[in-house]
């Protein structure tokens, strides 16, 4: 049988750098203006079809992959994704936003919100692990909900991808100018350029945009090299850690904890929410899988492992920041370096510049180079134009989609703050991270020709009521932070749900080698929590998410439904004919 590595193989070999209309629209709907008109006025229909319309394991990993020309290089192990998760989880986050965080939402109980989203994030890492184990494959999320819940939901959540890419990207080299600006001993701001624009906009940072650029010539000339220089950097990083552990130990003021909880427990959810940041990149991992010699084996141990131990850091980090400084005295810009110099170690705040700047770089490299691969796995998909799908066959790398998704996070950076930045992303992140739990109970509950219809519906109606319930306490809390009465009606509508779906539905799956333990149990806590956090955002993050999901849409309506549905019946056609 004829497949599409056959029909790319037997077109004569074409050159990479190419700009042709074949290469970004070769779709039947875009061929010219009546085919488009035609296929917008067929929207209904082709929406109906590719709502529900589901891939499958050996096409998310083997069969796409053709579409890019050329295949990335296997050269990556555990050791390689260990400190690939150190790199891509350790910078902006826990040297930027922990100061902001104790300073306006959860005052000296800091500590508590990064043990409350680092326990919703290894929920979820429990969950990307598996996917990566059993479905290795460079698109990561957005090829594991393809599988189990549909083009249309794989859509949204791609969309969110880049959305996080591309403003996580940006707030990370916004912090790389602060930190920068210490280090130089210079006044905040200083290095950016004060404009008249509305305020959050008003600073341009032309720094931030050059780091960025710089880490996509990195990665775009070799996955292993920029491997080395992720061990070398992230080395230097956590020597600096464990310096600010020790020494912010060493100057701790236990009277700075009074008061534990200025903000009360509310603000401690709220500061979880927003330090989610400061995990949700480990997904990043997971993007590597077709790069990586044994995924089985190698991932298990580069996820759950690096992710075990960040989280042991940021907590002692968080706990000798706020012992070394009072809530209300911590710097929103450069924490950990103001507060050294407030205890007499002036010097040291040149030494945690250093290492922040360190840790920032990294990941930014790591950044860069998973979101490469997601870009590359959309475009195999069409759902963006495939010309980003292309591999280079020097480098091996997706040097395409790394333009693109650097091009788009320096112009943000380049204009927007940090603080506009952090919120949008929490709620982007927390709702992937929602979406990828809810495709590990339908993986594990579901087989396309096995599951009974009967329990199809069951599965359907605990996973909403497992939702619904989730939304509820979230809402409750939000309203009622001090209530009680909400709870008991919530609670044990989430319980019951959670084990109706363990007693009442057989698992049709089971992990070939590495599997979430406690299945329906965790993936439905880590639905909860997730939910939780996202309800525990101020509306004007959702208010920015939600015109995201409006612009998302019209492309979707506009573009992506039409490509997506053309190729789709391309294939078929092949297959047919074959």
């Amino acid at each position: 049988m004829a497949s599409t590595r056959d029909n790319v193989e037997a077109e004569p070999q074409r050159s990479y750098w190419r700009w042709s209309k074949k290469d970004f629209l070769p779709e039947e709907s875009f061929e010219s203006w009546n085919n488009y008109f035609s296929a917008l006025s067929q929207t209904r229909l082709r929406f109906k079809d590719r709502l529900f319309s589901r891939s499958d394991d050996a096409t998310e990993t083997e069969e796409l992959r053709k579409h890019s020309e050329h295949d990335m290089k296997r050269c990556l192990n555990w050791w390689d994704l260990i400190w690939f998760g150190f790199g891509a989880v350790i910078g902006a986050g826990i040297f930027v936003l922990t100061g902001q965080e104790a300073h306006e939402h959860a005052g000296s109980a800091i500590v508590l919100s990064y043990v409350a989203s680092g326990f919703s994030a290894m929920l979820s890492v429990f969950c990307y692990t598996e996917f990566a184990v059993e479905v290795p494959s460079a698109g990561g999320s957005f090829a594991y909900l393809r599988i189990e819940l549909g083009d249309f939901v794989a859509f949204i959540t791609a969309a969110n991808i880049i959305l996080d890419s591309v403003i996580g990207n940006a707030a990370v080299a916004r912090s790389w100018t602060s930190y920068f600006t210490t280090l130089l001993n210079r006044p905040k701001d200083s290095l950016r350029i004060r404009t008249n624009l509305t305020e959050g906009y008003n600073l341009l940072d032309p720094i931030a945009s050059g780091v960025l650029v710089i880490a996509a010539v990195i990665t775009m000339t070799s996955t292993k090299k920029t491997s080395y220089l992720n061990w070398i950097a992230s080395a230097i990083n956590t020597a600096v850690i464990i310096f600010v552990i020790v020494a912010g130990f060493a100057h701790a003021d236990t009277s700075n904890l009074t008061p534990f909880l200025p903000y009360g427990a509310k603000g401690v959810f709220q500061a979880a929410a927003i330090l989610y940041f400061a995990y949700g990149v480990f997904d990043s991992i997971a993007t590597l899988a077709k790069e990586t010699k044994n995924p089985s084996r190698d991932i298990p141990i580069g996820l759950v492992g690096s992710m075990s131990m960040i989280t042991v850091i940021y907590c002692l980090m968080a706990l000798s920041l706020s012992m070394m400084q009072k809530y209300t005295d911590i710097d929103t810009g450069a924490a950990f370096s103001v507060a050294f110099q407030k205890v007499g170690m002036k010097w040291a705040q040149y030494v945690v510049a250093f290492g922040a700047l360190k840790g920032m770089t990294t990941v930014l490299l790591v950044a860069t180079l998973s979101q490469g691969r997601y870009i590359t796995h959309i475009a195999r998909c069409h759902m963006i134009p495939p010309w980003f799908a292309l591999v280079h066959p020097k480098t091996g790398t997706p040097i395409n989609a790394t333009i693109l998704i650097t091009t788009l996070a320096s112009i943000i950076a380049f204009f927007t703050g940090l603080d506009v930045l952090s919120s949008l992303i929490s709620v982007s992140t927390l709702f992937v991270f929602m979406m990828i739990s809810i495709a590990l109970l339908v993986r594990r509950y579901y087989v396309r020709g096995v599951t009974p219809r009967e329990n199809l519906l069951k599965l359907i109606i605990f996973l909403v009521l497992i939702v619904a319930s989730s939304m509820g306490i979230s809402a409750y809390w939000g309203l009622r932070p001090n209530g009680w009465f909400g709870y008991t009606v919530t609670v044990p509508v989430w319980f019951l749900a959670t084990l109706g779906m363990s007693l009442f539905l057989t698992q049709q799956r089971v992990p070939r080698v590495w599997g979430v333990p406690l299945v329906p149990w965790f993936p439905s806590l880590s639905i909860a929590t997730n939910v939780f956090l996202m309800g525990s955002l101020e509306y004007e993050a959702f208010i920015r998410f939600g015109v995201c999901t409006v612009i998302m849409l019209i492309y979707y309506f506009f573009f992506g439904l039409h490509a997506t549905y053309d190729m789709a019946h391309q294939q078929k056609n092949v297959a047919i004919q074959s």
